[in-house]
């Protein structure tokens, strides 16, 4: 879908394929930033769970 939203934004079907796989790239960094975050959260854990 983001490499459609770039062929059309740009014209250029490479620059499109760029702007998804960085899209991708950002994304996956981002979810497993917010991963590590949240497992180290301990609000409503109990010791020894």
């Amino acid at each position: 879908m983001m490499s459609l939203v770039g062929l059309i934004a740009t014209g250029s079907l490479a620059v499109g394929g760029a702007m998804a796989l960085v899209n991708t790239a950002v994304g996956f960094v981002t979810y497993l930033a917010y991963e590590r975050f949240w497992a180290n959260v301990d609000w409503g854990r109990h010791a020894g769970q």
